[in-house]
């Protein structure tokens, strides 16, 4: 009698203190036990559109519940972000977190949301140069013959912008300070439509994630003169950097995993973990790679780093185009 009351004693004690355990240690262990939300605030097609389906597809698989994609495209991703930095603090509603959410922080300093103060880092998850493509009938076949094109017709050339704020509009504007150019640009809710008008030849030129216009560039449709990033991708080897004629020129597109910031360091470490594990399977890294994006991965720690380089980065080229609001 005496030693079933002892374990009894023992079972209440353990359940007790089960009940008694934060709610970050229960959300570890539980998490995640319904389905899960990750908003991404470009359209279907995008690069972080692919990105965020691809590995949403493999979490399903590895922590058991469906991680469900939503677009909500809208100034440059910031309608996503808004949306998701009211959301509770309990890893249920993710967002595909882009550079463009600090380059509209730092442009809008009144918007309501703040990349750096209003989410916490995930993981990096993938990364790209942005593609510099033309309409091939404004006759160019390189960035110097570009150049020399736009200086010719200043103001009769036109960017095509995937959102204000967002990489490719910034990288144009770069473009045109490095250059000393005046390529008008034209803003759309993403590069799928921004590549629609390339496409039929009302804008000419446009910055771009590779995902979007491979297929196009391999059918001769519109035509690569170079990528953003400052060294050559070893994906594409024969295609220039544009810093091989604007030395020092070198713009990354980004995409990682937030969530709202509070929500539980266990909750980000799970995901993180489960995020870097999916990376490396290789039904998540053939299609990405095979759209031109770089698998990346890291803690959360070093995604948040990244995310402070960036804004100074940034920083100093939206004061040197005077875009600040």
């Amino acid at each position: 009698m005496r030693s079933v009351r002892a374990v009894w004693v023992c079972g209440a004690l353990l359940a007790s203190s089960a009940a008694l355990l934060p709610a970050s240690a229960q959300a570890q262990t539980d998490y995640p036990a319904r389905p899960v939300h990750i908003i991404v605030g470009f359209g279907p097609g995008s690069a972080a559109d692919l990105t965020a389906r691809v590995v949403a597809q493999r979490l399903s698989t590895t922590l058991g519940q469906q991680f469900v994609v939503e677009n909500k495209p809208g100034g440059g991703s910031t309608v996503a972000a808004e949306q998701v930095s009211r959301a509770r603090k309990d890893g249920y509603t993710l967002l595909m977190g882009s550079v463009a959410i600090i380059i509209n922080g730092l442009i809008q300093p009144s918007l309501k949301v703040n990349f750096a103060g209003d989410f916490a880092p995930i993981t990096q998850a993938t990364g790209s140069g942005n593609i510099l493509v033309v309409n091939p009938s404004i006759g160019v076949t390189n960035v110097r013959e570009l150049i020399a094109l736009a200086k010719a017709k200043p103001g009769q050339l036109n960017f095509g912008s995937s959102g204000f704020g967002t990489s490719p509009h910034m990288t144009g504007e770069l473009f045109n300070i490095a250059a000393d150019t005046k390529i008008v640009t034209v803003h759309y809710q993403g590069s799928a439509q921004a590549l629609t008008d390339l496409l039929g030849g009302r804008i000419q030129v446009m910055f771009s994630p590779a995902s979007t216009v491979t297929a196009h560039i391999e059918s001769g449709a519109i035509r690569a003169l170079a990528t953003s990033e400052g060294t050559r991708n070893p994906a594409m080897p024969n295609l220039p950097t544009v810093a091989e004629t604007l030395p020092g020129f070198d713009t990354t597109l980004w995409f990682g995993f937030v969530a709202p910031a509070g929500t539980p360091k266990p909750v980000i470490d799970k995901l993180s973990a489960a995020i870097n594990e999916a990376l490396k399977n290789e039904d998540v890294a053939k299609p990405l790679r095979a759209a031109g994006l770089d698998i990346k991965g890291g803690t959360p720690e070093q995604f948040a780093a990244i995310i402070a380089s960036e804004t100074k980065t940034w920083d100093r080229v939206i004061g040197a185009a005077g875009l600040r609001k």
